[in-house]
Parts: C-alpha cells; structure tokens; sequence
C-alpha cells in the first residue's frame, strides 16, 4: 500500500486535505474563476456551461467538414452529370449531395472531436453513415414509388465513403506529425496516487499520436510519495476543479480507485462547468471498445466483459476473411514467389522454400512455410548465437545475423519470405493477423498471462509488427499481442492489415 493510500482518510473525496480554497463540486460555482492562469500557462478561453476546445480542435473540425463537403459534393455533381442531367441540376444535386451526406456523418458521430484522428471510430463511423444513406435512399424510392439509378446507391454513396475515408486519413497522419512534435496535444492531468498515475503518464508520453501532454497530476494528498514524483502535483484530489481552471486543463484522468460512485460523479458536474473531459482509466486495462459493455442493473451500473472466443458471428466472420482474402493474395503473390524462389536458389544451396514446427492455437503444434533467407544449416548454428541476441526474453533475434544471405536480407527487408505463410492462412492453421507464432523452444519458456498469446490463432501480420516490429522490447510486444487477443475485431484487423502495408514499405524493424 502507497503512502497516499495509508494517509488518505476513508471518507469521501469532499472531506480530504485541499492545497488550496475548499469548493464543492456540486455546486454552480465548483472553483474560483477570477483567479489568474498558473505562471507559463498558455492562454485558453473558456465557456462556462460548455466544452471549450483549443484553436487547433476547431481548425482540425473545419478542416474535416470542409473536406466531406467538397467530396460529396463531387461525387454527386459528377454522378449527376453521367445521368446525363443539366448544369443546373448537376450543381442542386452536388450541394444537396454534400449537406445529405455531412448531415447522416453528424449524427453518426464522425464529427465528435475526440473522435478525429483517433482511427477505427472515426472510419467506423463513416461506414455506418454510408450504409444508413444506402438505407434511406432505398426506403424513400421505394415509398415515394421513385425510380432510383442504381449508380446513386451503388457508386456514388460507395465512393463517397472511400473518398471521405482517404481524406481523413490524410488529416488523421498530419495530425500525428504535429503531435510527434509537441504540437496539437491536449493538456491533461492525472488523478491518482504516485503508483497509480505514473504509469499511465510513461504510457501517454510513449503514445504521442493521442494527444495526450500529462501536464502534472493530483493525488490523495500531499504526502513524502508525491513530493518525490517527477510529474509535476499541481494540488490534492480535492482541489481538481481549481486545477483544471488554473492550468487550462483539457482532460482529467482518473486512475485506479482514486474516485468512485458518487464522487466520480460530482466530478463530472465540475468539470462540464470548467470545461474539461473527464476520462477513466479502470483497474481493468487492455480491455475496451466491443468487449466491454455498461449494464444498468438493480439500479447498479455493471461492467460487463464479453469473452471474444465467445462471438460466434465475429469469430465465422474472421474465418471467411481469412479464407477469401488470403486466398484471392496467395493467387496475386504467385509471381513474386516465383522470382523469389529462383533468386533463393540461384544465389545459395539449398531448397528455395523453409519448413519449420511453430506453435499455433493453443500451442498446437503446426508446419509454417516461409521463402529461405538464410544458410541450410542455419538450426543447427543457433545455439552457439544465442548470447548475442538483440532482443531480450525468449525470442532471438540479431540485427547481423551471419546466417542470413544476401538475397535473404532484401526479402526480409520487405517482408517477402513470409508470402509462403498465406498457404498457412488457407490451410486454416494461421489468420491474417494475429500474434506471430514462436518456435516451440521458445513457446517451452512461456508462462502465466504470456500463454494468452496462442489463445487466438498466430497471424502473417499483428498489432506489434504495425508497432514497431523488432524494435520494441519482449515485454512490450508481450503487451500489444495481449491487448490485441482481448480487444480483437473485424474493424481492428482491417485496420492493422492497412498499417502493415505501409510498415513493410518502409521496412521498419525489418532484419
């Protein structure tokens, strides 16, 4: 137990020490707002009642609006014009075409700020609006007795969508340049004890493309534990409110069980008049978006964890993409695997293609296939390079290992000695993504919550490859395959297959 934790009293967070002017935060008035901003504060205006949100946020909403209009409107003026309508019409159908399309993505949510450049939620919600205008065009032709061309349901709404989608992609990778360089970042403050706040912290300053800049944080008290802190303690738990105003606070994280029940909830009530968002990092972690449900009950409001082994229709729906997708690639990878093939066995003795036993679901053994890029008695040299390993914990790998050729250093450099492995995606025994399957020595050293790893079935492609690759650390890529078995989706898979696209052109954390 923290020393925040033995100091603090057991009673309500109201009742706690304040650094500064004890406010309720239930009340109209839950901090003093003629103080002045904090010394190097920037400034930040605010509008009691209402959410103020940065200049950068409404430039970012400005930018995206505009972009949807202009696409829609373009589709729809040009499908307009290959039906072989007038100037006049073409450009009320391109206006109309662009409000329409605007309005069904407003009340889909694509334009709730905290969902631009944030991935799968923002391109989800663009699909959903696409397929409710599908919808809607269908019904009213239907009961208005209307004779819709098929190519305004079935191209322009299409296009519409893709063309939105690629748009925001834009947006979404300018943005994570800017934040890459400390620009476009939210002020945030973490609540919670020293213990409790200061992981969450590394871990947002790891993840620039969020947003998130921890600014300081507040625990319990002031006690020995969170004077030697290295984030700044810009007051108490009890002084959150007064903090936000001060600092120009845009988002409060809560940690652990810092706030709970009632208080969490007089807190929002604060925070909606001082304008800031209130997130919450709950002890479970790793664990969100579809699994993860809030079931009023008995007058309680329950989290309820879904088991993803346990949605058939996600499940049935991953095997078909498997199937189909992998296979319609092993069909256009035919050619590059021939000419890899020739120039594997042209340029060193041996057999072009490699077998080798890996651990698959569950830690069932499987023959995975791969193009050779390296030496025949590449096994049987392993042993004596194992102390020379870059990585740490049971994985080996070397950024000059001596067995790999030269011609093997190019397809690794590109990923091209996994295109055999699309065979495994066929056979059933590997997914298009999914944690990449060890070698069963190394799967032999696996222990308690790593074994979860193999819980779903290994992929050509996963969340750590997209992250990094082989630059990150065991245990940071120990975690992201983690995260991926318990959060996997359709939506998420799509998204890391387009990831690994870019990933492989660059060759990032390729050797």
């Amino acid at each position: 137990m923290s020393i925040e934790e033995r100091e603090a009293p057991a009673e309500v967070d109201r009742r706690r020490p304040v650094a500064g002017t004890r406010t309720s935060w239930a009340s109209s008035s839950p901090f003093v707002s003629d103080r002045p901003a904090a010394p190097g504060v920037p400034p930040h205006p605010r509008a009691p009642g209402a959410l103020a949100r940065s200049a950068w946020e409404r430039s970012l909403l400005r930018l995206v609006v505009t972009a949807d209009l202009l696409s829609a409107s373009a589709v729809g003026g040009l499908t307009a014009a290959g039906s072989g309508l007038g100037l006049q019409a073409c450009l009320v159908l391109a206006v109309l075409s662009a409000v329409g399309w605007a309005l069904v993505l407003l009340l889909h949510g694509a334009y709730r700020v905290r969902h631009l450049g944030s991935g799968p939620e923002e391109f989800q919600a663009v699909m959903r609006a696409a397929v409710t205008l599908i919808a809607v065009l269908g019904l009213t032709a239907y009961a208005t007795q209307t004779l819709l061309p098929r190519r305004w349901v079935l191209v322009a709404v299409p296009v519409a969508a893709v063309l939105t989608s690629v748009l925001r992609y834009a947006v979404r990778h300018q943005l994570q340049r800017q934040r890459a360089r400390g620009r476009a970042m939210l002020r945030t403050l973490v609540v919670g004890s020293h213990t409790q706040a200061t992981p969450v912290a590394a871990d947002l300053a790891r993840q620039s493309s969020y947003g998130y800049d921890v600014v300081g944080i507040c625990p319990p008290v002031l006690g020995r534990s969170a004077q030697a802190s290295a984030l700044p303690v810009l007051g108490t738990v009890s002084d959150i409110a007064q903090v936000v105003h001060d600092h120009r606070i845009d988002v409060v994280i809560v940690t652990g069980s810092s706030l709970s029940g009632p208080a969490l909830r007089r807190l929002s009530w604060a925070l909606e008049l001082a304008g800031a968002d209130l997130v919450v990092a709950p002890g479970l972690v790793e664990v969100g978006g579809p699994h993860v449900s809030l079931r009023p009950t008995a007058g309680l409001s329950l989290v309820h964890v879904e088991r993803p082994s346990r949605h058939l229709g996600r499940g049935l729906g991953k095997a078909v993409l498997d199937r189909t997708l992998g296979g319609a690639l092993l069909v256009l990878a035919v050619v590059p695997l021939a000419v890899c093939a020739a120039a594997v066995a042209l340029t060193s003795p041996g057999p072009a293609f490699f077998r080798q036993t890996r651990a698959g679901l569950d830690g069932t053994p499987f023959a995975m296939w791969k193009l050779r890029s390296m030496v025949v008695d590449a096994e049987a040299r392993r042993g004596a390079l194992l102390h020379d390993s870059d990585r740490d914990g049971p994985m080996f790998k070397m950024h000059a290992d001596p067995r790999v050729t030269p011609v093997g250093r190019v397809l690794r450099r590109f990923s091209l000695d996994e295109l055999p492995q699309l065979w495994n995606v066929v056979l059933g025994d590997m997914s298009l993504v999914g944690p990449r399957p060890p070698l069963m020595s190394e799967f032999e050293q696996y222990h308690d919550a790593v074994n979860r790893r193999l819980r779903v079935k290994p992929g050509l492609t996963g969340l750590w490859q997209v992250s990094g690759r082989a630059d990150l650390t065991w245990e940071q890529s120990v975690n992201l395959d983690l995260r991926y078995v318990d959060n996997w989706s359709l939506a998420m898979d799509m998204l890391i297959l387009w990831r690994t696209l870019r990933v492989v052109v660059r060759g990032s954390g390729a050797y």
